[in-house]
């Protein structure tokens, strides 16, 4: 390996373009070589930009180019599970945003394709580099709060996602709740075993026109015992709302909204404080950062990357497992679904 790390991006629509920002401009290790869309006017403009030499319609021009180590895959879910395979017959590292795919038989071709190559694969977890939510995390798992018994994930969104995203999306519990299902998993340390979904169509009837539901509570059983809620909507109109608490036997932890500014204006007509930031580019963005960061550190240092393959494929189980408890009206235990 170069003193660089030579990297291609796919996909270049609008988290492309966020991670094509941080690889280009906050990661100085990093040299992107090419980038690539279907859209080849989107290439054109990704690599224009930011710097990126070389623009191409078909992501295998990067996965041909000997020269680029790793690829960033940013296009559309459908297409995660064969990217990734194909780059890891080519020999390149992947970061893969989620999900891998919407179903286990194809995730398990992806990743026995990682395996079989020998090459490292990350997926894009970012809120587990949130560092309010990693701070929370470590604090339980250094037992400051004591042995976990209740965990509480808020995620509701400042307005619906289009209904061409919604039809094709795999549904909410694939799309908006698999992030906190990875939560989950990530500050109790611990695999759930059972989970129970109830949801409606509060917010927009076309989401129901479409299949889905844009409200819901699950709630998750650990096999350590801990008990879990999760509640999301598809709109909350004071901004992006992701809140987490951890209660155990000797205290509890919570993270609150980020917030512009934390000046508080008191008058007559009451006490003000600034929304929660309204999108989840602004949210996340030190996230995002940090965990290409560490995907980077995982190629070089050649460690296991902070969030794998497994990592990939548990949520999904978890997101088919809610769906099917919501249509059953019924706890579902995740080995129903898979092993």
């Amino acid at each position: 390996m170069t003193n660089s790390l030579h990297v291609g991006i796919i996909g270049a629509g609008r988290i492309g373009q966020v991670h094509a920002e941080i690889l280009a401009y906050r990661i100085p290790t990093v040299n992107i070589l090419a980038v690539s869309d279907v859209v080849p006017e989107a290439a054109q403009k990704c690599a224009t930009t930011y710097n990126i030499p070389a623009a191409f319609s078909d992501h295998r021009a990067i996965l041909d180019n000997p020269d680029i180590e790793a690829v960033v895959i940013c296009s559309s879910t459908d297409t995660h599970a064969q990217f990734i395979a194909e780059a890891a017959q080519a020999g390149k590292h992947i970061f893969c945003e989620k999900p891998i795919a919407l179903d286990l038989k194809t995730i398990d071709h992806a990743l026995a394709a990682v395996e079989q190559n020998g090459v490292k694969l990350q997926v894009g977890f970012n809120r587990r580099f949130d560092p309010n939510f990693k701070h929370v995390r470590d604090m339980v798992a250094a037992g400051e709060i004591g042995e976990p018994r209740l965990v509480h994930i808020m995620s509701r969104d400042p307005s619906p996602p289009p209904i061409s995203y919604v039809k094709v999306s795999g549904g909410m519990f694939l799309d908006m709740t698999i992030h906190d299902f990875d939560m989950a998993r990530y500050l109790i340390g611990s695999e759930v075993e059972e989970i129970f979904a109830t949801g409606g169509v509060m917010v927009d009837p076309t989401i129901g026109e479409a299949g889905d539901i844009d409200t819901a509570v699950i709630t998750l059983r650990y096999a350590n015992g801990v008990i879990g809620t999760i509640d999301n909507c598809r709109q909350a109109v004071y901004g992006y709302d992701q809140r987490i608490e951890v209660f155990g036997s000797k205290g509890s932890l919570a993270a609150a909204n980020n917030v512009p500014h934390r000046v508080t204006h008191s008058n007559a007509n009451g006490v003000h404080t600034a929304l929660p930031l309204h999108f989840f580019i602004e949210r996340y963005m030190q996230a995002y950062i940090d965990e290409l960061k560490a995907f980077v550190q995982a190629i070089v240092e050649d460690t296991p990357p902070p969030v794998t393959g497994l990592d990939g494929r548990i949520p999904v189980v978890m997101g088919l497992a809610a769906g099917k408890s919501y249509r059953e009206n019924r706890p579902v235990k995740l080995s129903e679904i898979g092993s």
